[in-house]
């Protein structure tokens, strides 16, 4: 590879790599009241719950119950942003490995703009995912009955 084409292909990593960190902020940004309600109206609630489990009228059992049932609303509304995150990830993964697959077909090809192309594609794909993420954010606030 000659100097040129590697310093090409270093200012489109570098492109890339701007891309997903565009894609992390919108994540943040769409699901930082989600994670606000989940740390702190939900925990809240948990440690008020589990602080009336401490009865010396109970035995430990009865109180590690107690608590245990106190912490499953935060833990399924933990389990549901993982899962969402980690479906929504996923299909950015795929969305980036079509466009590394066309790439490296075309690089084979010799394709002229193999790279403007690899490049368009990520944009395309970043941007999708960044459009996505509201519906994301919509479903799970649905699921935790959050108002806007």
């Amino acid at each position: 590879m000659d100097h040129i084409a590697a310093a090409e292909e270093r200012i489109v990593t570098e492109r890339v790599q701007q891309k997903l960190h565009q894609v992390n902020i919108a994540a943040k940004e769409h699901l930082s009241p989600l994670q606000d309600h989940v740390n702190f109206t939900l925990q809240q609630a948990y440690f008020k719950c589990a602080h009336e489990c401490f009865d010396r009228r109970r035995n430990q059992d009865e109180i590690s119950n107690c608590v245990e049932n106190c912490s499953v609303p935060v833990v399924r509304s933990q389990q549901m942003v993982e899962n969402e995150m980690a479906k929504f990830q996923e299909r950015l993964n795929r969305s980036l490995m079509v466009c590394q697959d066309k790439y490296e077909a075309a690089k084979l090809q010799k394709k002229a703009g193999a790279l403007n192309e690899l490049e368009s594609c990520v944009d395309q794909s970043t941007q999708e995912s960044i459009n996505m993420l509201p519906h994301v954010a919509g479903k799970l606030k649905a699921s935790f009955f959050i108002s806007n």
